[in-house]
């Protein structure tokens, strides 16, 4: 049986093989990245170095780098997607690093943004939002963003921060404002959590069969920056107001947790929508508990204007 060095030396001398393998080694040569590469490292990459890392080195050509050639991460082109190569040097030969490519780096900032932001029951469309997609279209929606932008801002975790309270007529952005603050916060790796109130008391009621309801509070009342959406548009019952509502406003009101809402209602109707239980109980004492813990954690900011989902 033939030896396998001798198979090599007899391939690697025959006309076809040789022919590919000057072929393979002009284009790696002629290459600029690496002809940068042996240029940045003159004195220390030889000519048989190059000979030896051929194969690494047309590994090195056949690949994108910094996405020039990839149209999309999900396009991309490399052997390991999202990574580019870079070569370096080990010991007598040249080799291969592969590093997150700049789409790569970009995603799994997002993504990790992204798992800054917790949710309950809120659209999709408000966790995508951004302050540079806002209209500024009135006065009032102006100041709301610029003092949506200052707490943004100036917080830093643990700092005793009031929180705001936009109200307005339906369709005005409020909920938009808060997905933008949210996710402003989350590049500062600040996380939040947007609730929407409706959809979250109906949530709690259904979880007394289940016996979650604790945690489910927990998880609320000590979220480091809280967004109640929507509050006023639930159906409201003493139970809800007081055992719920209340626990979590006033953990929050100890602790100094920011604290940030949206409602149609300005404070003196959410006071009214408070008293009225379902069965029709007027209980103003504990409406207005509710209500002081509301000012006491935000500031009411009037955001008026077209409604935008006509």
């Amino acid at each position: 049986m033939e030896k396998i060095n001798n198979t090599l030396k007899r391939l690697a001398t025959s006309g076809s093989f040789q022919q590919r393998y000057e072929q393979m080694k002009k284009e790696i040569l002629e290459n600029n990245d690496v002809k940068d590469f042996i240029r940045r490292n003159e004195g220390r990459v030889t000519g048989e170095m190059v000979n030896e890392s051929l194969m690494k080195l047309y590994e090195y050509i056949s690949q994108s780098k910094e996405c020039r050639y990839c149209p999309s991460l999900q396009e991309c082109k490399n052997m390991m997607e999202g990574y580019d190569p870079h070569l370096v040097i080990r010991g007598n030969t040249i080799d291969i690093d592969y590093h997150r490519c700049p789409r790569k780096v970009i995603h799994d900032e997002r993504t990790s943004a992204q798992r800054l932001i917790k949710s309950l029951y809120v659209p999709k469309d408000i966790l995508q939002a951004s302050f540079q997609t806002l209209d500024l279209d009135s006065k009032s929606r102006l100041e709301a963003v610029r003092l949506a932008k200052n707490f943004v801002e100036t917080y830093t975790e643990g700092t005793k921060m009031k929180g705001l309270y936009f109200y307005g007529k339906f369709g005005v952005g409020k909920s938009y404002l808060l997905g933008a603050m949210a996710n402003e916060l989350a590049e500062k790796k600040i996380g939040s959590l947007i609730v929407y109130v409706p959809e979250f008391f109906r949530e709690i009621k259904s979880s007394l069969g289940d016996n979650t309801v604790n945690e489910k509070l927990e998880m609320v009342k000590s979220a480091p920056i809280l967004m109640l959406d929507d509050i006023g548009a639930e159906t409201m019952s003493s139970w809800g107001r007081d055992e719920i509502l209340g626990t979590i406003l006033q953990y929050r009101m100890l602790e100094n947790l920011p604290t940030f809402f949206t409602s149609n209602f300005n404070f003196n109707e959410l006071t009214h929508h408070l008293t009225y239980s379902q069965r029709g109980e007027e209980e103003k004492l504990k409406a207005a508990r509710i209500m002081e813990r509301i000012k006491y954690l935000s500031k009411p900011v009037l955001i008026d204007g077209r409604n935008r989902r006509e």
